[in-house]
């Protein structure tokens, strides 16, 4: 369950890509817990979005998706979609937004990579996870160059965030299997080498680590990436 709001982020504007579902949306309903006047953007809007008079709906990237089955067949159209998607797109909005932020000498910005990065799977997944590592390496050097004008980059790598797209991959698995959720959840934490915490995160528990990061409490925290994924990476 989220903690309570503190009102911290009152007067506060912030900006949250994909902001309808999963962790997202759940970083969005945090931010506005804490008092922030929270702007969405995603394709669509949902029938239920809580703020709609803040959302904007946009297709961020203009490359579509491809299928995968193996690096071979990942063609040109798929690397260029999925580098649009998770590199060029918080490239782009940076351009946009914190020229302003150095004016004011102040602001955060909080990149969602992934613990792919480090592990990429060999199940189609290779552009998402390339994309991811360059998505690592341009925050830190972002956060180096802006760092002082008062401004803050960190990245958040997520490893498995039990999201409703998780629970319907999970209803997949059990259906072709014996039916057991349980089981199907094993199979999916085993495909990332097991997860010692024993679970999935939640996409409020994302939520709460971005809301830290964005904070005064993270004020000398720049240029660094937070991993949360139950223990699943353990390389140190």
């Amino acid at each position: 369950m989220a903690a309570q709001g503190t009102g911290e982020f009152r007067y506060r504007c912030a900006l949250v890509t994909g902001g309808t579902q999963g962790a997202g949306a759940a970083i969005a309903e945090q931010l506005r817990r804490e008092g922030a006047e929270v702007w969405t953007t995603a394709r669509r809007m949902p029938d239920d979005h809580p703020d709609p008079e803040r959302f904007i709906a946009a297709d961020l990237t203009t490359a579509e998706g491809t299928s995968a089955g193996g690096f071979a067949v990942l063609g040109d159209d798929h690397w260029d979609a999925e580098l649009r998607l998770n590199l060029l797109v918080a490239v782009r909005l940076d351009r946009a937004l914190i020229p302003a932020m150095i004016a004011a000498r102040r602001g955060s910005v909080v990149h969602i990579s992934s613990i792919q990065r480090m592990m990429p799977l060999s199940d189609g997944t290779l552009a998402y996870a390339a994309a991811k590592a360059a998505l690592t390496t341009y925050s830190k050097g972002l956060a180096t160059e802006i760092a002082p004008f008062g401004v803050r980059v960190n990245s958040v790598a997520p490893g498995f965030i039990r999201t409703a797209a998780a629970e319907r991959l999970i209803e997949r698995i059990a259906d072709a299997g014996d039916g057991s959720r349980d089981i199907a959840l094993q199979q999916l934490m085993l495909s990332l080498g097991g997860i010692p915490l024993g679970r999935p995160a939640e996409p409020a528990e994302i939520a709460e680590l971005v809301t830290f990061l964005v904070s005064e409490r993270a004020s000398a925290i720049t240029g660094a990436e937070h991993v949360i994924d139950g223990g699943t990476i353990r390389t140190v």
